[in-house]
């Protein structure tokens, strides 16, 4: 285990709109504002036909190949993430997030494309803390957090 100690700097709130689409639009607002390192919540709706990584098909396959799974109907969804800057310097958004419809419910990452259905609400919690980055590693494809 590695670590690095944050201090806690800007607070954000953020009402998503119809259609908004998760990640881009909270890695957007990040690059807009200078957010490298953050906490994330969510709050809100989820559109039919949403996106989200349900898990590798085989855990033992490297590099993992994804399950995809689509929202049939509106959902209600709740979430958490962090933003880490990438290799290249531009926050990266790694957000899971759980989606509710009746008595069903599905949990995944929100990577693939998550479409704000009426109002999405986010709480960013900014990290002062420069020794943490994603790095892609090559033998999984993932981007790891890197604490130097």
């Amino acid at each position: 285990m590695r670590f690095a100690e944050a201090k806690l700097g800007r607070v954000f709130v953020l009402r998503l709109h119809d259609g908004d689409r998760l990640p881009e639009v909270v890695e957007s607002f990040a690059n807009e504002q200078k957010i490298l390192r953050a906490v994330c919540f969510l709050l809100g709706g989820a559109k039919e036909g949403s996106h989200i990584v349900v898990g590798p098909k085989d855990g033992h396959d490297l590099p993992p190949e994804p399950m995809v799974a689509s929202l049939n109907g509106v959902h209600e969804s709740t979430g958490f993430g962090t933003i880490f800057p990438d290799e290249g310097g531009k926050p990266k958004l790694h957000m899971h997030a759980s989606f509710g419809r009746k008595e069903n419910t599905i949990t995944g990452c929100v990577r693939m494309g998550v479409d704000i259905w009426r109002i999405g609400e986010i709480v960013v919690l900014e990290m002062l803390c420069p020794e943490a980055c994603r790095a892609v590693d090559k033998e999984t494809g993932f981007e790891f957090l890197e604490i130097k």
